[in-house]
């Protein structure tokens, strides 16, 4: 074998159950409750507080309520996604097990790292947002203080040292650290909590609605807030809102990333990512309808919008109820977003693609004691350091991406071959005969599974043209209207030939519907999000990139747990073998050797003496 075909099948092994492997060290404690408190914890915290505010103001003004029903959809395509996987690979890990089981090494770590970058960066938001709230609500007097005492004057950090992102964050993560159980008690009560305190707002908001706040006229509206109307900003505004708004939904998979201590996985991780993503939802477009409605969207606070609104209308003891749940609730979405950080760490240390030290589970706490601290010390660092906008943009695009790759690994094992032993010829018109299913083929083969491979790589390049075509045109142009529908019929047609191919028949806790339709959505809207970020946030993204590859080559490459495992299964499939070939032998030298005993010197032996002669 050549140096680059042992190169490519080193990036390309995937993940097994190592025969001399035990069961996990991670305790089993969390059940159906739990894991959906700790999605909707996680989820409904900056988003209902800050973000419906912010992206009203300046970005989608009323129809913010559409931009969180995009972000709804494009997250639930992701959401049932990895509901399937959680229902095929119930492992500590999430989305970075997922690609590595389906697709091989060198995907799962660049997944892997993604997902380090995001739930880094979303514990580091929420704290710096939660800071924010309580400044606004002290007069911003503790950012005055620092900014005057301690300015940063660097233009990729905030302007200031936040020290109670800091010390928040270095909280947590020792609440993580004492066990998976005790937090997420502490994590449940936070989130009814919260849910309590979005009740109260929904109905004092409701009572305090105005729907002629959603039918400004232009010339009641100040210079440089749009048009007016429902649409002030046209619906650039509301897919740019759409994009902001899909960061109110990062959090829910951090459920898929319990695996190991998820009581009866197979069956409460997904139930509980459709449950907490319908109740976020709800959340999400019922605030954002109310708050819209209180107050036009050109005087909404982009810091505190609902004490804001409250406060103008008068109501100043509802504004101080929603004011400490919403701190509670920032606290959840704080524990809820750090909560999953040490078990990718630990995953990815289990693994040996990370360094092994961090696999390290503590004996009476039974969590990855040195993952915790790590993860808190560099999340807190982020928090303190960096300024929410900058953090938010570069969170969206790790998250989308992971996204993405799992929308693709549901097709790709959909539509596998399991039986690698059913080889098709690949002749030309067998393969042309077979985008439609010609053959009636009812079970995967070779052929098919290629077909879809194949099929999905062209769907995603050319999904990436039609995003690149969009950002060209103008929407409103011949050119663009007709080049997008164009692309768009070749989307269409890629995604029948996909569908066309059988499927595979293995049975499931929970599978994603319509396949391959939904998956393909979720591709095609994960990487539309995805060009909307600016091009220092892909800067940022790709310098984290070349940092893990460097570790990746340097050390995960070489140190790889599935050298071992692969050199397991071949030592007990060759002993298998070994074993299977002296059986035979025996049996066939026996046979070989019972004449000349039963007969020697043409007389018949004793069954004893023939016995004793073997």
């Amino acid at each position: 074998m050549t140096v680059m075909a042992k190169f490519w099948n080193a990036l390309t092994r995937r993940k097994t159950d190592d025969v001399n492997e035990g069961e996990s060290q991670l305790a089993r404690v969390l059940n159906l409750f739990d894991l959906t408190a700790l999605g909707v914890g996680s989820t409904l915290g900056l988003g209902v507080y800050v973000l419906a505010g912010q992206v009203a103001y300046n970005i989608a003004g009323p129809a913010v309520t559409i931009s969180f029903l995009i972000a709804a959809v494009a997250s639930a395509f992701a959401g049932i996604c990895y509901a399937e996987f959680a229902a095929r690979v119930p492992k500590a890990g999430s989305a970075y097990v997922y690609s590595y089981v389906t697709i091989g090494e060198f995907v799962a770590f660049t997944i892997g790292w993604n997902l380090i970058l995001e739930y880094v960066i979303g514990t580091a938001s929420v704290a710096r947002g939660l800071s924010g709230y309580f400044d606004a609500l002290i007069d911003n007097n503790m950012s005055k203080a620092l900014n005057e005492s301690m300015h940063m004057d660097v233009g990729f950090l905030g302007d200031y040292p936040d020290f109670l992102s800091f010390g928040m964050v270095l909280l947590l993560a020792g609440i993580l650290a004492f066990g998976a159980k005790e937090s997420s008690f502490l994590n449940n009560i936070f989130t009814c909590v919260n849910l309590v305190t979005i009740c109260i707002v929904l109905v004092a908001g409701a009572m305090n609605a105005n729907a002629d706040n959603w039918r400004i006229p232009q010339d009641q509206v100040p210079e440089g807030f749009g048009t007016g109307g429902f649409m002030p900003f046209g619906l650039a505004g509301v897919m740019a809102g759409a994009a902001k708004c899909f960061f109110g939904f990062v959090g829910f998979d951090c459920i898929a990333t319990t695996g190991e201590e998820a009581i009866n996985p197979k069956r409460n991780i997904p139930l509980s990512i459709v449950i907490s993503l319908i109740i976020i939802f709800l959340a999400y477009f019922g605030v954002s309808t109310v708050l819209t409605m209180m107050l036009p969207y050109y005087l909404q606070d982009r810091d505190a919008p609902f004490p804001h609104a409250f406060d103008v209308v008068g109501w100043i003891t509802i504004k101080w109820i929603v004011t400490i749940g919403a701190v509670f609730a920032l606290c959840t979405s704080l524990l809820g977003a750090m909560f999953p950080l040490p078990r990718i760490l630990y995953a990815m240390g289990n693994d040996g693609i990370l360094f092994k030290r961090l696999s390290k589970v503590h004996p009476y706490t039974k969590t990855p004691l040195i993952a915790t601290i790590v993860s808190g010390i560099f999340a807190s660092i982020m928090a303190m350091l960096f300024n929410l906008d900058q953090l938010v943009d570069m969170m969206s695009i790790g998250t989308l991406l992971a996204y993405t790759i799992v929308a693709i690994c549901v097709l790709v094992l959909r539509y596998q071959d399991e039986d690698m032993t059913k080889l098709v010829s690949v002749k030309a018109p067998n393969v042309f005969r077979q985008f439609f299913n010609g053959h009636s083929y009812r079970e995967p083969n070779s052929l098919t599974s290629n077909i879809t491979k194949v099929g999905i790589v062209v769907f995603a390049v050319v999904c990436l043209v039609w995003c690149s075509l969009q950002k060209a045109f103008d929407l409103d142009s011949t050119g663009g209207i007709v080049s997008l529908s164009l692309v768009g019929v070749v989307l269409i047609l890629i995604g029948v030939v996909i569908g066309m191919q059988p499927v595979s028949t293995i049975e499931l806790t929970f599978k994603v519907p319509l396949v391959p339709f939904v998956p393909c959505l979720s591709v095609f809207a994960n990487l539309y999000l995805m060009f909307q970020l600016d091009l220092n946030t892909w800067i940022r993204f790709l310098i984290w990139i070349v940092i893990g590859y460097v570790i990746y080559f340097c050390y995960g490459l070489r140190n790889s747990t599935q050298i071992s495992r692969n050199r397991n299964h071949a030592e007990v499939a060759a002993n298998a073998l070994q074993q299977q070939s002296n059986n035979y032998l025996g049996q066939h030298e026996n046979r070989a050797f019972e004449p000349d005993f039963k007969a020697e010197n043409g007389v018949k032996l004793p069954p004893f003496e023939y016995s004793e002669k073997l």
